[in-house]
Formats: C-alpha cells, structure tokens, sequence
C-alpha cells in the first residue's frame, strides 16, 4: 500500500515497481530476472481475468448471427479489480514457489536449477522490498 496514500490503491504501486524492475532487467539483459518479472505480472493479470461463462448480456442480437451482441465493446466483460493485499498475496505466492521448488531440486540433486529458482525469488523479493518496505 502506498505509504503517502493509506488507501488501498489496487496494487498500483508494485506492479509500477515490477514494471519499473523489468525495463532494468531487460536494459541489464539480465534474463533470469525478466522472466521472473513477467512471470509475476501474468500471474496478476491471471487473477484479474473473469470466470469464464461470464458474459454481459448482449441486448439485441444480430440479424446474421444469433446471440451476437451489437455495438461497440457490447460483449466486453471488465476485469476483476485487485486490492493492493490481493496483488502482493500473488507476488508473495510466486516466491514462496519458487523457493519451495528449489528446495524440491536441491534433494533431487539439481543445484544448477535450484540456484536459478532461488534467485528468481529473490528478484522478486527485493522488487517487493522496494514497492513497499515489505521483505
């Protein structure tokens, strides 16, 4: 939550810090932290997606296609609004997958794999330090 604004903003502000650190990434050429960057930022969009068979329903159909709705934008559905909580739950969940599936991969003898995984998470961890002092 944004510290100046104690209203919950919607997440605003760490998906501005995730946006911000991937252009870094991507200027750095640092791939690693870019995909684990879009990573998080999908996973928010996911969680705003609406359940499908969610439909506005459409007034008037069309005369060549049954159910068609008429107009501009008529059988558009809006996104689910996230509270800033909800988006740092989602960002927090990544990391602690990401953490858990590297320690699956260090018993199963793969540290290379467990290494990248571990510092994904922390990637994520310090953009979230910085959205909001939360670590």
């Amino acid at each position: 939550m944004n510290r100046a604004n104690p209203v919950d903003d919607g997440g605003t502000q760490i998906r501005n810090a995730l946006s911000a650190a991937l252009k870094d990434a991507m200027r750095a050429r640092d791939t690693l932290a870019a995909s684990a960057i879009r990573t998080a930022l999908s996973a928010i969009a996911n969680a705003e997606s609406v359940a499908p068979g969610t439909q506005r329903t459409a007034a008037t159909g069309s005369p060549h296609f049954a159910g068609a709705a008429a107009g501009l934008a008529a059988g558009e559905v809006g996104r689910r609004l996230l509270t800033a909580a909800e988006v740092e739950s989602i960002v927090r969940s990544e990391i602690a997958e990401r953490q858990q599936a590297a320690d699956e991969y260090a018993t199963g003898e793969r540290p290379d794999q467990a290494d990248r995984l571990r510092r994904e998470a922390g990637v994520l961890d310090s953009v979230m330090a910085a959205a909001g002092g939360i670590s």
